[in-house]
C-alpha cells in the first residue's frame, strides 16, 4: 500500500512497485491509510509523513497501538535527526528523505519484505530463542516475558532476536544498526538507542533499571538472564 497525497509521487512509486510484480493500492490521506490497512492487511506500507486529515506519524501511532506488525517505510521532506528518530520511536521500520532514488526505494522494499518474511515461501523452522524467562520465536514473530506476550515492531524484533541468539555477547551499535539495515545517511547510531529504550519499556520490570537488556558503556548492549546474574553474584 502506498499512502501519498502527491499524485505524481504516488504514481511513480506505484509504477515501480508494479514493475517488480507487486499489487499496489494507493490512498491519498492518513485516515484512509488506516482504514485500508485494517481492511486489506497489506504486506507493507509506504507512507508519506505530510498528508491531509491525519499525518503519517499519527498513522504509525495508531497502527502500532492496534498491535499491527505491518512493516512501514516512511517518506518525508524532513531531514533533521529528531524528526527521523521520532518516526522510528513510533514504530516505523525505515525512513527515506525526499528527493529519493526510486531504485533505492525498491531495494528497501525488497529488504523489508524479505526480513519480515511475509508473503514468501516458508523456510526451515527456526528454534525458539530463550534467555531466562524471555522467549523469542523467529518463525511466529512472537516475544514473551514470564509467559506474557510482548508486542514488538519489526525493527525491535530484529534487534531482540539478534541478541537473543547470542546471550551475554556485547553487540556494538554498528552491528545492531546493520541488523536494521537500510536507513539513510541522516540516521545515526542513536537509532539503536531509541529501539533499545523502547524494548526496555516492554521487557524490563523497571525500564530505568534494566536487568535484561544491559548497556556496556563505551561498547554497546547485551542481552542476559537476570536470574543467572543473580546466581553468579551470590556464588
Amino acid at each position: 500500500m502506498v499512502a501519498e497525497d502527491d499524485e505524481k509521487q504516488a504514481e511513480l512509486v506505484r509504477r515501480y512497485l508494479e514493475r517488480e510484480g507487486h499489487a499496489v493500492t494507493v490512498v491519498r490521506d492518513g485516515r484512509q491509510a488506516i482504514e485500508e490497512v485494517r481492511l486489506r492487511e497489506p504486506d507493507l506500507l509506504v507512507l508519506d509523513v505530510m498528508m491531509p486529515r491525519t499525518d503519517g506519524l499519527d498513522v504509525v501511532r495508531v497502527l502500532r497501538a492496534e498491535a499491527r506488525e505491518i512493516p512501514v517505510l516512511m517518506l518525508t521532506a524532513r531531514s533533521t535527526e529528531d524528526d527521523l528518530l521520532l518516526g522510528l520511536d513510533l514504530g516505523a521500520d525505515d525512513y527515506m528523505t525526499k528527493p529519493y532514488s526510486p531504485r533505492e526505494l525498491m531495494a528497501r522494499v525488497r529488504t523489508l519484505l524479505r526480513r519480515t518474511r511475509r508473503g514468501g515461501p516458508a523456510g526451515p523452522a527456526s528454534a525458539r530463542l530463550t534467555v531466562g524467562s524471555l522467549v523469542v520465536d523467529p518463525d511466529r514473530h512472537e516475544v514473551a516475558v514470564d509467559g506474557a506476550a510482548v508486542e514488538c515492531t519489526p525493527g525491535e524484533f530484529r534487534l531482540l532476536a539478534a541478541m537473543a541468539a547470542e546471550p551475554d555477547r556485547v553487540f556494538g551499535r554498528e552491528r545492531l544498526l546493520a541488523e536494521l539495515h537500510g536507513f539513510d545517511r541522516y540516521i545515526s547510531n542513536r537509532t539503536v538507542d531509541v529501539h533499545v529504550m523502547n524494548l526496555r519499556k516492554k521487557i524490563e520490570p523497571q525500564p530505568r533499571r534494566p536487568v535484561r537488556l544491559l548497556t556496556v558503556f563505551g561498547v554497546g548492549y547485551k542481552l542476559t538472564d537476570p536470574a543467572k546474574g543473580a546466581r553468579d553474584a551470590s556464588a
